[in-house]
Formats: C-alpha cells, sequence, structure tokens
C-alpha cells in the first residue's frame, strides 16, 4: 500500500505517473464517434443587441430562409428556435455543409466530409437529418472522392425540409413577432 510521498516505493510512484499519463491521454485522444464532432465555435443564444435587425430586415426572413440563415442573428434565432423543437440538426447541418464547401484543401475536406457524414448522415448518427435513401446513398457515393458539391444534394433537401416546416412555425413565434415590431 502506497503511503505519503516521501514513502512511496518506486513502483507506487510509477504506478502513479502511469495513470496520470493514462488520465492524460484519455482528455486527449477521443475513443468513440461521438468526440470526433465537428467543433463549431459556440453561438450565443441571443446576439449582441448592436445585430439585431430592423423589423423591416426581420420581415424578408418570412419570405427568405436564405436571407434568415445568411443573417448572424437570424441563424442565432433560428437555431434557438429549432433547439426548442428538438430539430436543431437541420440548421446545424446546413452550417456544417456552407463550411465544408469553402474548404480548399483536399485533406481537410476529406476530414470535413467524414466528420459531417458521422455527425449528420450515418445511420443512427448524433444528429442525424431526415434524407430519403436516395439521397443518402448519392451522398455516400459523393464521399469517395469528396468535393465541394459532396453534401449538396442532402443540403438542398434539409434547407426544403426547413423552409416548408419549420420556417412558417418560426414565423409564428413569439420571439419573431417580437423582431417584426
Amino acid at each position: 500500500m502506497c503511503k505519503g510521498l516521501a514513502a512511496l516505493p518506486h513502483t507506487c510512484l510509477e504506478r502513479a505517473k502511469e495513470i496520470k499519463t493514462k488520465l492524460g491521454t484519455l482528455l486527449q485522444k477521443p475513443d468513440s464517434t461521438i468526440d470526433f464532432i465537428i467543433p463549431y465555435p459556440e453561438k450565443p443564444e441571443k446576439p449582441p443587441k448592436a445585430q439585431k435587425p430592423s423589423p423591416e430586415e426581420a420581415l424578408q426572413w418570412r419570405e427568405s430562409l436564405e436571407k434568415l440563415l445568411q443573417n448572424p442573428y437570424g441563424l442565432a434565432s433560428f437555431r434557438s428556435f429549432l433547439r426548442s423543437e428538438f430539430s436543431e440538426e437541420n440548421a446545424e447541418f446546413w452550417v456544417a455543409c456552407e463550411d465544408y464547401k469553402k474548404t480548399k484543401s483536399p485533406v481537410k475536406m476529406a476530414e470535413k466530409a467524414k466528420k459531417i457524414y458521422e455527425e449528420f448522415i450515418q445511420t443512427e448518427a448524433p444528429k442525424e437529418v431526415n434524407i430519403d435513401h436516395f439521397t443518402k446513398a448519392v451522398t455516400m457515393k459523393n464521399l469517395v472522392e469528396p468535393s465541394p458539391t459532396s453534401f449538396d444534394m442532402a443540403q438542398k433537401r434539409i434547407f426544403a425540409l426547413m423552409e416548408k416546416d419549420s420556417l412558417p412555425r418560426f414565423v409564428r413565434s413569439e420571439f419573431y413577432q417580437e423582431l417584426i415590431k
């Protein structure tokens, strides 16, 4: 049994160092696919007041999901709304695809493609998006040789889903109604 630092036998010190090393390794090296989630910068629930859109600008979001998603305040508001409905994965997937398209390095592109696939596309993914089997198959085929357009079909399907389903509910929400006053 190990007692007191001064009286520690050589084997106890070795064991303590081994445990410390293993703990450090566990904290640094992810072991499961859930740990490979794409690191996105945390967005505040509500952006600073200076970024708040005018009522006229917010009114445009009713007609254009694209304008909503391109506005940092609009995107944060929409994501917060989707989070309340337990469907934030759709906006997260859309954002991940937009980020992916900007990637220039083929190595980085392959890494991001794998992460997006594991997080959003594969069956039982942590944040699996609702796409049909054909779209999933096309996306998987596109990932054999990743390109900026690898996720285009899936991204368009999710955009259409958000546009037809989530956007109408968002524009009826209290938070959106406050923005347009």
